[in-house]
């Protein structure tokens, strides 16, 4: 599957990892656990937003699943890189 890559101006990070999570999960986003009971959503999309400088990556746990975001915008889910226009 091709990485996926944020469009820092139109994107929000935390929803690009709401939508891999979805897609993981099988499950409609708006079903989905809130991602604030994992992590700050606000925090990811100040980490890795248009202002952003620099290498981070951020994993995190969410319910039973491993999430990773990078400063590339890569978004994984259990090891899985999840490209967002087929999530």
């Amino acid at each position: 599957m091709p990485e996926m890559t944020l469009d820092h101006y139109q994107d929000s990070p935390s929803l690009r990892v709401i939508d891999a999570l979805a897609a993981a999960t099988e499950t409609d986003p708006l079903e989905l656990d809130p991602l604030y009971d994992a992590v700050d959503p606000e925090a990811l999309d100040r980490l890795f937003g248009p202002e952003a400088n620099g290498n981070a990556t951020v994993q995190f746990a969410y319910d039973d699943h491993a999430v990773e975001i990078r400063s590339d915008g890569t978004v994984s889910v259990d090891g899985t890189v999840y490209d967002h226009d087929r999530a």
